[in-house]
């Protein structure tokens, strides 16, 4: 019927868990495009930001790589970041990449770590919403404006069937600059898990997983054990696989046993995923198995570490 809303989709998490166990592993494939990596096959003009012909090819480029992984992984984080810089182009190409992730079945989180006062983030939140241009299954956000600024996330994932992942310990080497510091007895990325602690109970899915996710980088499985202390239902967006140095094991450190092995989140890769050895090329063959090597052996490496 005409102005018929769309039919909400079932609960994230309950979305996403049956996929990474089906699949055997937490693997999340990363979407940076980072203009200067591009491959020659790929290549079209100076692949500037401002060029017209730059959004194009990216939108080439990411469609081809999401064809390699159709059923190798169960969702995909675009990084807003180098879609904007493109200005208006780059956001259209955003929505064609987004469009053809969930045509190949894959859930998608919008990597564009928002927050802000409550007005403006339930703006934000819209894209959570399935009428939205960038619709997405999930959204990265930063708590730091407080409990106001996350309740419209809260609010969008209980009206939309979606998830939010609040930043808690990322995997700069600076996170430690204000995550680590000592504050009434805790440290304070300690304190944000703690406040989100109710929020992630609300949001619990039949799965037992909650929609409300955090986002704790690979670097420190220390932190990650302890997170995992404070929210024992959340789901973990793990960051800092491949290109920023951290193992699978690490990756999986915050995980707990489920029925079949390890399981509490995605592990993200981007750039070792997207550039891997042997991609810089122009030959079709080449750039193909040089993807879908690192690819396998990415997965390898992530389902032993859930299975040991």
């Amino acid at each position: 019927m005409p102005g018929s809303q769309p039919p909400r989709p079932a609960h994230f998490a309950d979305r996403l868990i049956p996929r990474v166990r089906a699949l055997g592993h937490p693997l999340c494939l990363g979407l940076d495009p980072h203009l200067a990596l591009v491959p020659p096959l790929f290549r079209r003009g100076s692949m500037e930001s401002g060029d017209p012909s730059t959004a194009s090819q990216v939108v080439s480029f990411l469609s081809a790589v999401l064809e390699r992984y159709q059923g190798y992984v169960a969702v995909v984080k675009a990084q807003v970041a180098f879609f904007e810089q493109m200005g208006a182009a780059g956001f259209a190409a955003l929505e064609q990449v987004i469009a053809r992730a969930r045509a190949l079945d894959l859930l998608v989180v919008l990597d564009g770590k928002r927050g802000d006062i409550e007005s403006t983030a339930a703006a934000y939140a819209q894209c959570l919403a399935p009428r939205s241009p960038l619709y997405s299954d999930a959204v990265t956000v930063h708590p730091y404006l407080g409990r106001d600024s996350l309740e419209p996330f809260a609010q969008a994932t209980e009206k939309f069937g979606g998830g939010v992942f609040v930043l808690v310990k990322t995997s700069n080497p600076g996170a430690g600059d204000l995550q680590d510091l000592a504050c009434n007895g805790r440290r304070v990325f300690e304190h944000v898990a703690a406040m989100l602690a109710p929020w992630c109970e609300r949001l619990r899915g039949t799965c037992g997983w909650s929609s409300l996710g955090v986002v704790v980088g690979a670097r420190y499985p220390e932190d990650a054990m302890r997170v995992r202390e404070l929210l024992p239902h959340a789901l973990f967006l793990v960051p800092g696989l491949g290109a920023q140095g951290a193992d699978a094991p690490s990756a999986v450190a915050g995980f707990v046993p489920g029925p079949n092995g390890l399981e509490g989140g995605i592990v993200n890769s981007s750039r070792a995923l997207l550039f891997p050895p042997g991609g810089d090329t122009d030959d079709v063959a080449a750039w193909e198995r040089a993807i879908d090597e690192t690819r396998d052996r990415t997965i390898d490496t992530l389902r032993a570490a859930v299975r040991a």
